[in-house]
């Protein structure tokens, strides 16, 4: 990291919820090296589309629907509503429902659940209750973007069968560990549906999502970048790994992996353990922000498409990153054993950075020393420029187009 940096970052204290390897056996790290490719050959990178998932495919649908969807924003009109066309495109979608807004979102979790079943196996303990805050940190973290205050969550567990559910320890661990990420956000559990899917999903499999809807007051806490522009500040907000993001990458990995889910990553943490340390709830601090006074004028999620999300704002504005974050130690060895060059990890994995929030220059340090005060580290990273919209990380040498996300 840059020297520069230091002064500006303030250290996370450690979380609360951080898995520990405890008694999970650990593959010794010289075992953990890729499998030797054949002679005279490289084995080859193993990127995001090789391991299943291709966003030039999956793109343009969410662009089709984002269309047709904006169709039917007339029907609110009936109710005496109105949507904020602003939010089309964002990470939540919002309604101006008179003295505030609301805002909506639904997101699955992914396929995190799957090294939580392998791991579970492996190990003879339950990891649901981790799995539980991932889900929730998908649609929490996504709502609090455009400025929002989650209110209710509701839930959906869709299983193979109703076998999964006989499973006491895992099940209870999965609810337990959705309450406390509730009470940790200050938000409800409203319900949710819980359908035993068999043909649909996998026996013995588990497919998670939520649903969470939020408010946005006073209507001033509105953050879809109305704001955002030239000299505001890039504050980069710390991950706790990979998140929820990437894992049909870091699964594809294991076969590389003659450890597999057991190989070490660090001193005494194994692959799995790392990739299932829970997601960030970032609502606490951008709740600790607003009664610092402290507004942002933009917000980024950082998950899918990795860096890039830094761009989704459709201003054709520059961004431009001085300082990088520390990489988690399992982001680093994905990104060593799948052969991944730093275009392609920081442009599919958020490297060290969950969450960003672009303010005035002014709040910058203040808000590093508030996300300090909630026990998260953060740094000031860069800044926005006029020019074409591009992102530029300096010290790596780092630039993504604004061709390189396509979300609207």
């Amino acid at each position: 990291r840059p020297a520069a940096c230091a002064p500006i970052i303030a250290r996370r204290r450690p979380a609360a919820h951080a898995l520990r390897a405890g008694a999970v056996p650990i593959v010794d790290a010289t075992s953990v090296r890729m499998s030797a490719p054949p002679s005279g050959t490289a084995a080859p990178a193993l990127d995001y589309r090789a391991a299943g998932i291709d966003y030039d495919l999956i793109d343009p649908l969410k662009v089709a629907a984002q269309r047709s969807a904006a169709a039917t924003a007339a029907q609110l009109h009936d109710h005496g509503f109105a949507e904020v066309a602003a939010s089309r495109g964002e990470s939540a979608y919002v309604i101006d429902v008179g003295p505030f807004y609301l805002a909506s979102i639904v997101e699955c979790l992914g396929s995190k659940a799957l090294v939580a079943d392998e791991m579970a196996r492996l190990t003879g303990r339950s990891w649901y209750d981790a799995i539980a805050q991932d889900t929730i940190a998908m649609a929490v973290n996504d709502l609090i973007t455009v400025g929002a205050t989650p209110l209710v969550v509701q839930a959906y567990w869709a299983a193979g069968g109703s076998e999964w559910f006989a499973d006491r320890e895992r099940a209870q661990a999965l609810v337990a560990g959705w309450q406390r990420a509730c009470e940790a956000c200050g938000i409800a559990w409203g319900g949710g549906e819980t359908p035993a899917l068999a043909g649909i999903v996998e026996a013995g499999r588990i497919d998670l999502a939520a649903a969470c809807t939020g408010i946005v007051n006073p209507k001033s806490r509105l953050t879809l970048g109305e704001r955002l522009g030239p000299g505001d500040a890039i504050v980069l907000v710390a991950s706790s790994g990979i998140h929820a993001n990437g894992l049909s990458l870091a699964r594809k990995l294991v076969e590389r992996l003659p450890g597999g889910w057991l190989s070490e990553v660090s001193p005494g943490l194994s692959y799995g353990a790392a990739l299932l340390a829970p997601t960030v709830l970032y609502a606490p601090l951008t709740e600790a922000l607003h009664r610092a006074g402290i507004t942002p004028h933009y917000a980024a999620n950082i998950t899918g498409h990795g860096w890039r999300k830094l761009l989704r704002h459709p201003k054709p504005l520059r961004y431009r990153i001085d300082c990088v974050p520390e990489v988690p130690a399992v982001l680093r060895f994905i990104q060593q054993h799948a052969g991944l060059g730093d275009h392609e990890a920081y442009g599919t994995l958020n490297m060290g950075a969950g969450f960003a929030l672009y303010v005035a220059a002014a709040d910058a340090a203040r808000t590093v020393e508030v996300a300090a005060a909630c026990g998260l580290q953060a740094l000031v990273a860069g800044h926005v420029e006029a020019g074409e919209k591009e992102l530029r990380v300096e010290p790596l040498g780092l630039q993504y187009d604004a061709g390189e996300l396509q979300l609207r």
